[in-house]
C-alpha cells in the first residue's frame, strides 16, 4: 500500500525487544515516531539508533514513542542492542520491531522494490494521537537521518496542532511563527496579543505563542 499524509495509520500487533505490543494500545494518546531501518548489524543504523537512544528523554519531553523496525527477527535484535550500547555509549530502551514476514514494512511502504526487494527503506513516520499520519520522510539506506531535523519538526508539528500558525523555513523552536491566511488581520490582531508583523497580507509574523 502507499501510505500518505492524512491517513490512518495502520494498526499492528508484533514482537519485538521489549515483548509483544499492539501498536495503538502501546501508543495511548501519545504521539509516536516509527522509523525502519534496512537491516541489524549495520553501521548506519547502529548509529541511528544510538542516536534514537541518547534522545529518549527529548521524545519523553515531547510527549512522544519512538519504535523501530528492522525485517531480522527478534534474537538478532536482542545481539545489536548489546552492540549499540557498546558503541554508541547508551542504552536502548525502546521496542525495536522484528518484522522478518514484513507484515509492518509493507503496511507501512517501507520496501521500495527498486532500492531492494527485501530489505527496508530508511523510512520515519510521525503519528499524531489521532493515529494519523502527519508526516513522512525516507533516506535512502546510505544517508543516516538528521536527528535534530526531526526533534524540529515534531516541535512544529505540535505547534500547529494546537495554535492558527505555521513555521517558515528553518523555524527553530521560540522563533517567530507565521498567521495562516484563513484568518484576517484584524482576527489575527485579537487572537496574537504578542503582537503581529505584516509584511505582507498573506505574510504576518507573531512570536511562537506558547512560549
Amino acid at each position: 500500500m502507499s501510505l500518505r499524509l492524512g491517513d490512518t495509520a495502520p494498526n499492528f500487533q508484533a514482537s519485538t525487544t521489549i515483548g509483544d505490543i499492539d501498536f495503538y494500545n502501546y501508543l495511548g494518546n501519545s504521539w509516536g515516531i516509527l522509523f525502519s531501518h534496512p537491516a541489524d548489524y549495520t553501521p548506519v543504523c547502529t548509529t541511528e539508533l544510538g542516536r534514537t537512544a541518547l534522545l529518549q528523554e527529548e521524545f519523553a519531553k515531547r510527549n512522544t514513542k519512538v519504535l523501530a523496525l528492522s525485517v531480522d527477527p527478534l534474537d538478532k535484535h536482542l545481539g545489536w542492542i548489546n552492540d549499540i550500547n557498546e558503541t554508541q555509549n547508551c542504552s536502548v530502551g525502546f521496542p525495536i520491531i522484528a518484522d522478518d514476514d514484513r507484515k509492518v514494512s509493507l503496511q507501512y511502504d517501507f520496501i521500495h522494490p527498486k532500492a531492494s526487494a527485501t530489505a527496508t527503506v530508511r523510512s520515519l513516520v510521525i503519528i499524531g494521537p489521532d493515529k494519523t499520519v502527519k508526516l513522512i520522510i525516507t533516506y535512502p539506506a546510505s544517508t543516516g537521518r538528521n536527528f535534530a531535523e526531526v526533534l524540529r519538526v515534531l516541535d512544529s508539528l505540535q505547534l500547529t496542532a494546537n495554535y492558527s500558525v505555521a513555521t517558515p523555513a528553518n523555524w527553530k523552536e521560540g522563533e517567530d511563527v507565521i498567521v495562516v491566511p484563513s484568518i484576517s488581520t484584524e482576527d489575527a490582531q485579537k487572537k496574537f496579543p504578542k503582537g503581529l508583523k505584516v509584511v505582507k497580507p498573506y505574510l504576518r509574523y507573531t512570536p511562537q505563542p506558547n512560549k
